[in-house]
């Protein structure tokens, strides 16, 4: 199955839940960094990428001999990467969305596709976790195509553990929307429960499964239970707010070395939830 782990908004703690995940599984998992803006599982595993694919779309390329000027390229293109100067062609690759229309409406066939760099994909094996990150190139501004490329590298024969780019918008929709079971991570604190808000209303717009996780739990929950009750959504756990956490996190330390005392609760829950 596949399990995402997202938030509505960034910092909530999505890459520490997504990590102790993974350690439960072990062998029987994968992990997933989709957050191909701002990737940092591998931070944890604190060592080289073992492997490094390129990311490629397809852009237009053109053929100046070719073209009569009809401009039917970039009347069609709906993202302005295409301009049309006399019979001359300005193409701009960070605009394109590699929809191919204007390589299919060219009547002289003056305009081809070509692959063109977007990202990486890097691989990492530490102990029994193994983990696939998406990194999206500098300069791009479109992260989707990256996202689809991480997620294609899921196993059917183990449990994938996606871990969200943050907030509510096309990234995050991208990752989950094939997500058997999804995991709000959010904090007690106003904007943590505002964001939680909004990405279960995502949720429910898009028929998803889900459940909540409390980070940095203290005796401020009050509001956020209230709303996962209104709402009908299970809180998974609570994990504390705890100063041994947050330094061995600030030492690169996952959240099951701090506290090896939660991995019994991981290990439920992924068995309530029918990945393990």
């Amino acid at each position: 199955m596949k399990i995402a782990v997202a938030s509505g908004k960034g910092g909530t703690g999505k890459t520490t839940v997504s990590l102790a995940l993974a350690e439960v599984l072990g062998t029987k998992g994968l992990l997933l960094d989709c957050d191909v803006e701002e990737p940092n599982c591998h931070l944890f595993f604190q060592m080289p990428a073992d492997k490094t694919t390129p990311v490629t779309v397809k852009i237009p390329s053109f053929n100046q001999d070719l073209c009569i000027g009809c401009h039917q390229c970039s009347d069609f293109c709906a993202f302005n990467a295409i301009a049309n100067i006399g019979k001359k062609l300005l193409i701009f690759p960070e605009l394109c969305h590699s929809c191919g229309g204007c390589a299919y409406l060219c009547p002289t066939k003056a305009i081809q596709e070509i692959d063109h760099k977007i990202g990486v994909l890097e691989y990492r094996k530490k102990g029994s976790v193994e983990l696939i990150t998406g990194i999206m190139d500098v300069g791009n501004i479109i992260a989707v195509p990256i996202i689809h490329q991480v997620i294609a590298q899921a196993d059917s024969h183990r449990t994938t553990i996606l871990d969200s780019p943050p907030g509510t918008a096309c990234p995050m929709v991208n990752t989950i929307r094939d997500a058997d079971f999804v995991i709000l991570v959010t904090e007690p604190t106003p904007f943590g429960l505002y964001d939680l808000q909004l990405a279960q209303d995502t949720l429910e717009a898009m028929n998803i499964p889900s459940g909540v996780i409390i980070n940095r739990a203290d005796d401020s929950c009050a509001d956020v239970e209230a709303f996962c009750k209104s709402r009908n959504i299970d809180v998974l756990m609570k994990i504390p707010f705890s100063k041994k956490i947050a330094t061995g996190y600030s030492n690169g330390d996952s959240l099951l070395t701090s506290a090896p005392e939660l991995k019994p609760k991981f290990t439920q829950l992924l068995q309530k939830l029918g990945g393990l």
